[in-house]
């Protein structure tokens, strides 16, 4: 596995790798458990957000930079993170690996590339979110072996 950094040719397939990585948290978890009107009030246009969002992911005038890993031709996953010189913090702010390339490191090697790219632009600590719910587990699982430190946070959804 190879990993590089992104280049404009990859936006489409990583956009793609993004919905379909995140399809059955939007899908079969968040809008069954919220119903359709909180859905539709936060996440109505999933797929749309993250257009737009992947879109602007990789911006080194912003501090905002993103890893391509691939095999062969092709790609298997994508770590994107930021960093805030002044504070000296850095976030990870999205990882994406393909279904059928889990479970292989792939992740965790995304984001080792990402904390060492980080500490070179002087990051001495790294932020990453994730959700409690049970889609969100295996990142739980991966934050925790590379050291991360849950904070528990709650967030609460009511129909009006």
């Amino acid at each position: 596995m190879l990993i590089r950094p992104f280049v404009q040719h990859d936006l489409a397939r990583l956009t793609a790798l993004t919905i379909e990585t995140f399809r059955p948290f939007y899908e079969d978890h968040f809008r069954p458990l919220m119903g359709e009107v909180v859905f539709a009030n936060q996440h109505g246009d999933w797929r749309g957000d993250y257009r737009e969002q992947v879109a602007e992911l990789h911006d080194p005038d912003l501090h905002r930079y993103v890893a391509v890993a691939e095999t062969g031709d092709v790609v298997v996953g994508y770590v994107a993170w930021s960093v805030d010189p002044a504070r000296r913090n850095g976030t990870i702010t999205h990882l994406a690996v393909s279904a059928e390339h889990r479970r292989n490191r792939a992740g965790t090697a995304l984001c080792e590339h990402a904390f060492g790219e980080m500490r070179a632009l002087g990051a001495e600590v790294v932020e990453i979110g994730t959700g409690g719910d049970p889609f969100h587990a295996p990142a739980r699982a991966l934050y925790e072996k590379l050291g991360g430190i849950p904070l528990p946070v709650a967030v609460y959804y009511r129909r009006l």
